[in-house]
């Protein structure tokens, strides 16, 4: 009788490193812009920005009030429409999920380094605290904001998309920024400064907001259509 000897592979003895598959498309690299976009907004957001006019607008006033978050956040629901135009509500879902709990991250960080003691002959501490300082009623205001506007701009999206097919790209993308970023600057400005500023400034801040992001996605639409082409196209499973 003979007793015949089995040779194990060397990789089931450990004795080879593995590595986890190389995910392919582009999801990974929209994703990393979208949660950095929003991080920098979110910090921009802290000042609070008034242009003068020189002529006064009814409701409106003489001052176009805005912050620093509206240079680029409108960007945001650029890529939103992006994510969900081309990877579908799941992952778009993903994606604004993972942004929030980034921004809940950052705004806790900067909560604890506020109120750590500053280091001896550090003069900056009431700077910082009032810059990115931890506000509740803000931080409430641009997360709640966030959420429902994105879920809302992803779902417009989606299901537009499912009565369009293909057809109709630009409308899809104005629609859905349309809804998604009336609800989002609505509900920011409301929670934000609701009984702080006045009426008319926080109408002001609304409408101005909410009409300027608008045109930033109608403005950035060859672009838009030009990445969602481009992603259409390197992804393999579209």
């Amino acid at each position: 009788m003979t007793i015949r000897q089995t040779s194990t592979p060397l990789s089931a003895h450990g004795d080879t490193a593995h590595f986890a598959k190389e995910v392919s498309g582009n999801y990974d690299l929209v994703l990393a812009f979208f949660c950095g976009l929003l991080l920098i907004s979110n910090i921009g957001a802290t000042k609070a920005i008034a242009f003068g006019l020189p002529f006064s607008v009814p409701i409106i006033g003489s001052n176009l009030i805005t912050d620093g978050g509206a240079f680029l956040f409108p960007l945001t629901y650029v890529l939103g429409d992006v994510l969900a135009e081309v990877y579908g509500l799941r992952r778009a879902r993903r994606a604004i999920v993972t942004g929030f709990v980034l921004s809940a991250l950052a705004a806790v960080t900067f909560l604890v380094v506020s109120v750590s003691p500053p280091a001896p002959g550090w003069p900056n501490q009431e700077a910082w605290r009032s810059v990115l300082g931890f506000v509740p009623r803000i931080v409430v205001a641009s997360l709640a904001g966030y959420l429902v506007g994105q879920f809302l701009n992803a779902y417009v999206l989606v299901k537009l998309k499912e009565r369009m097919q293909e057809r109709g790209l630009w409308a899809r993308l104005v629609g859905s920024t349309v809804v998604g970023e009336f609800a989002d600057t609505a509900i920011f400005c409301t929670i934000a400064f609701g009984g702080i500023l006045s009426t008319r400034d926080v109408v002001s801040y609304t409408l101005i907001g909410y009409v300027y992001k608008v045109l930033v996605e109608v403005v950035c639409l060859p672009v838009t259509y030009a990445v969602i082409r481009a992603l259409k196209k390197r992804e393999p499973s579209y």
